[in-house]
């Protein structure tokens, strides 16, 4: 009972964070109807982002790099992590993507992943991040928040849980209600949406479709950030910016987005979890070994069952 209450716990934090990710890949593709590969090396700048921030900020206040500072220079780290990737996503629309927009597809999948490499590659020049791994310093305590025991003698087992995973599955939500709540409950929501069903058709009716596409690479570039500085408080050492767990990070979020139905809001967090989950039990249960393989054969069944995502909508046009 005690392995499956921690298997749980730790899905649960895995899954918020492939969730934020996955609402980045879901708001482009809504809007642009197209994937924006470059979306997982975002994470990886907030990851660094995060680190580069921490090593300069925490002396500068009087802090040690080995010792916890107080919540509020987290917190501080965490929202100019997302303001600067925020600056990138828009710098990357506006210079890459917005010239292409009416360009075939295979153009513009072309310049994402062009645009991916450009990232990786500059995240490892000597004056940017480099190409050593890092260990990020403790911005928040390892401590456990409860401690509960199983069993008696040698067989006890003991659930914690642990400070990095409540502030990951808190963090990841709260952003998540905001995203909800931005979609389906403003005037800018109701833009998006409508830029999403018909650019030409919401730019006639007075929307500045370019303001919206950029608002939306911008924000989820910003939970892209999230992600990235959540995922080194949880893994404090941080991989060089070309790393293949990288790219199979970008991967499995993209899974997450696909399986819960590309272009939905919702969809994208239910994938997020549901993957977590297939991954860390199957690992727990089964095998450790073949984790990656869980996802990628769900991601299978899933397109041959409903092509369309747990949560997606086949759409019919008359003709």
């Amino acid at each position: 009972m005690s392995d499956f209450a921690q298997t749980l716990i730790t899905a649960i934090a895995i899954g918020s964070l492939y969730a934020l990710i996955a609402l980045g890949y879901t708001m482009v593709y809504g809007i642009l109807k197209f994937i924006n590969f470059a979306h997982s090396d975002i994470v990886v700048l907030g990851a660094w982002g995060s680190y580069s921030l921490s090593v300069r900020i925490l002396p500068a206040l009087g802090y040690g790099l080995k010792e916890v500072p107080p919540v509020w220079v987290a917190l501080m780290i965490l929202l100019l992590a997302m303001i600067f990737c925020g600056a990138i996503g828009f710098t990357i629309e506006r210079l890459a993507y917005r010239p292409l927009r009416r360009a075939p597809r295979l153009n513009v999948l072309i310049t994402a992943i062009g645009v991916s490499l450009l990232l990786q590659n500059v995240g490892q020049l000597s004056f940017v991040f480099g190409a050593s791994p890092q260990d990020m310093p403790p911005l928040l305590s390892d401590r456990a928040l409860a401690t509960f025991s199983f069993g008696e003698g040698e067989s006890a087992r003991q659930l914690v849980i642990g400070m990095v995973d409540v502030v990951i599955f808190a963090t990841a939500t709260s952003l998540m209600l905001i995203m909800q709540y931005l979609v389906f409950h403003t005037k800018l929501g109701v833009a998006m949406r409508a830029v999403s069903f018909n650019t030409d058709t919401a730019a006639l009716m007075g929307i500045p479709v370019d303001r919206v596409v950029s608002f939306t690479f911008v924000l989820g570039s910003m939970l892209a950030a999230a992600a990235g500085f959540l995922i080194v408080m949880k893994y404090p050492s941080i991989s060089q910016p070309a790393h293949t767990i990288w790219v199979l990070l970008g991967l499995k979020a993209f899974v997450a987005a696909v399986i819960g139905g590309i272009g939905n809001v919702r969809g994208a967090v239910l994938g997020g979890f549901v993957i977590a989950f297939v991954e860390q039990f199957g690992a727990f249960y089964v095998s450790s070994n073949y984790r990656d393989v869980y996802v990628f054969t769900l991601l299978i069944l899933i397109l041959l069952v409903k092509p369309s995502g747990l949560l997606g909508s086949t759409l019919r046009e008359k003709v």
